[in-house]
């Protein structure tokens, strides 16, 4: 018996989330870079930054896909 893979023939990729600790981690900036350029008061405030999703009432996280299209948007504006 064949069962047919649904994804045969396509690229499929799973978004993982990220924590704040992870998005640090990964971007090389300090917690409080990363919630001044989320700060659309602070002149540091980046639009283009990832927006946090709310999972849980104490669960945030980031997309690492988006994460990672922001750090090359920045490395191609060089």
């Amino acid at each position: 018996v064949n069962i047919m893979n649904a994804f045969t023939g396509q690229t499929f990729q799973m978004n993982q989330i990220i924590s704040l600790k992870e998005v640090i981690r990964i971007t090389g900036l300090s917690r409080a870079t990363i919630y001044n350029i989320m700060d659309e008061r602070h002149k540091q405030y980046d639009p283009t930054f990832p927006k946090q999703a709310k999972f849980t009432i104490g669960r945030v996280g980031w997309s690492a896909f988006e994460i990672n299209q922001w750090i090359e948007s920045k490395l191609a504006e060089r």
